[in-house]
């Protein structure tokens, strides 16, 4: 026998495929339960692949096709993000960069109240504020990035220096096996300042970032613990870049 909950689940499932999208607000009103509710079920059933979240409500799958090599892509970030969330212990102060990689984690954080979330992405602090028991979240001010959507300049550096942290989860456009982490954006500051006050800076990059040619350096190798990349990594770059002193753990794919 179904419970309320499940119930509740089919019954958003068959408004998605009557209509091709639902509302938070809507759905709220359709069953008679809070907001923060309707927003969890959504989360569960984005977990399950049964439909994708968007801002203030969800939409339908697309048809079943074969996979392409962005779908590739992003079961790469969503493995890199498994392991990126195993690192983190009860009560640790993380700061969370706006990449699309570290987006991936996002799940993993958003029931987690004893926790202490900095990050210059209002899509990040708008998504791990979205439940019941939120983490504590700061998000910086600053000067409005339309290149990285996020928050950057000398007054978001100077709040986020503020603060010490136990983990610093950053993205990267390109990755140099001899340099570091690259960027085509020329605001670099700001990832500067977010390693410089973490005991542990952990990036989050697949293996074909390797292959971009990117002019800017973002941090060096010397700024940087950890690198989470996934299976598809040559045992020829690790070795480059462990040389330089950094971890490389390569993200398996999990049953």
């Amino acid at each position: 026998m179904r419970t309320a909950t499940q119930q509740r689940h089919q019954s958003i499932l068959d408004l998605l495929a009557k209509h091709g999208e639902v509302q938070v607000d809507a759905l709220s009103r359709e069953f008679a339960t809070s907001e923060v509710t309707i927003r969890k079920d959504l989360r569960l059933l984005e977990a399950d692949n049964k439909l994708v979240r968007r801002f203030g409500g969800a939409v339908s799958l697309q048809p079943t096709k074969p996979q392409n090599e962005s779908d590739k892509l992003s079961n790469r970030k969503l493995t890199i993000a498994n392991q990126a969330a195993k690192l983190i212990k009860p009560g640790d102060r993380i700061v969370l960069d706006s990449g699309s990689t570290v987006l991936a984690m996002l799940p993993h954080l958003i029931e987690r109240s004893d926790l202490i979330i900095m990050t210059n992405s209002l899509t990040v602090a708008n998504q791990l504020t979205q439940s019941e028991h939120p983490p504590k979240v700061l998000c910086c001010g600053g000067t409005w990035d339309q290149q990285s959507q996020s928050f950057q300049g000398q007054m978001a550096e100077k709040m986020l220096a503020a603060y010490d942290f136990d983990l610093a989860f950053i993205g990267a456009a390109g990755l140099d096996s001899a340099r570091g982490t690259t960027t085509f954006n020329e605001l670099t500051n700001l990832s500067q300042v977010m390693a410089a006050n973490s005991a542990r800076v952990v990036i989050m990059a697949e293996a074909n970032k390797l292959d971009r040619r990117i002019p800017n350096v973002e941090l060096p190798w010397s700024s940087i613990d950890t690198l989470i990349t996934d299976a598809s990594m040559s045992s020829a770059s690790v070795q480059q870049i462990t040389q330089h002193g950094v971890e490389v753990v390569r993200a398996q794919p999990e049953d």
